[in-house]
């Protein structure tokens, strides 16, 4: 209990260490006329934080629901795109790195490429994923799924590989003197001792799933998800930035709720193991 008192009071400090730095960058950019190159601090660039909160709790159109109820249908369908794409993306890379770590020519064979992947800008992938899966009778979000699992496997893929190798030699030599197979090998000595190593890429996963989901909704056409909120209220900038910067906020709440999964499963399943418990 006193431990989580104390995150939590830590977590009030850094929001208000950076409402202070915002607000204080505010003030200070309006009063000397600060420019940054063509950039110009002022309410429409920076709004105030007040006021990006305060948007939320405003109708989002005349007469229509409150920013708030819209961002939060929004948030509910973005965060099922991601959801599915980042256990699709978590499954898939797994099993990459386990088949490469039992083998040598197909580590050497296929990593170049798997790296290659991921140097191909997500805003050229999205729409071939769109129209290759389009018409299939699959859900139109379905595609957005599976950018968002584009982005999540090459980290969990990477981790999984090298967490399989970080085996204690000792432990791998005793398995073997008791003629323990591959399999019994994999899962209990292998996989285990990769568990660290996966979490940490599945918290970089977490949030890459977020982002690809967001921006998979542009080529997809999909207005149901933060996507579209994103591009509609950017249409807007001009006259309502609160809206936009808003929906960028409930986007990174997002995020952060996904790392924060994460982070409870890690708890649950890394440090109740046995040998952290003895």
């Amino acid at each position: 209990m006193r431990s989580a008192l104390q995150r939590l009071g830590l977590t009030a400090v850094v929001l208000v260490v950076l409402y202070a730095l915002w607000e204080g960058f505010k003030w200070f950019g309006e009063a000397t006329a600060f420019r940054l190159g063509t950039f110009e601090v002022n309410d429409r660039t920076l709004p105030h934080v007040h006021d990006i909160v305060g948007q939320l709790f405003e109708p989002s159109r005349r007469n229509g629901p409150l920013l708030i109820e819209v961002l939060g249908d929004a948030t509910l369908f973005t965060a099922k795109e991601a959801a599915v794409g980042f256990l699709m993306g978590a499954v898939f890379g797994f099993a990459i790195g386990v088949v490469l770590a039992h083998s040598r020519l197909l580590q050497r064979g296929f990593m170049p490429y798997i790296v290659a992947s991921q140097t191909v800008p997500i805003l050229a992938i999205a729409p071939m994923v769109v129209i290759w899966l389009g018409g299939r009778g699959l859900p139109d979000w379905f595609s957005v799924s599976v950018i968002a699992a584009y982005l999540t496997f090459f980290p969990v893929t990477i981790n999984t590989l090298r967490g399989l190798h970080a085996v204690d030699r000792r432990a791998l030599d005793l398995m073997r003197s008791y003629a323990g197979g591959a399999w019994p090998i994999l899962w209990k000595l292998r996989v285990p001792a990769s568990m660290p190593y996966l979490f940490s890429a599945l918290k970089v996963s977490a949030t890459a799933s977020v982002v690809g989901a967001i921006i998979g909704e542009l080529p997809a056409s999909i207005q149901s998800g933060l996507g579209g909120a994103i591009l509609n209220f950017n249409q807007y900038y001009a006259t309502s930035p609160a809206s936009l910067w808003a929906t960028n906020l409930i986007a990174a709440l997002l995020g952060i709720a996904f790392f924060l999964a994460v982070v409870g499963a890690e708890k649950l399943v890394v440090r109740r193991a046995p040998e952290n418990v003895a």
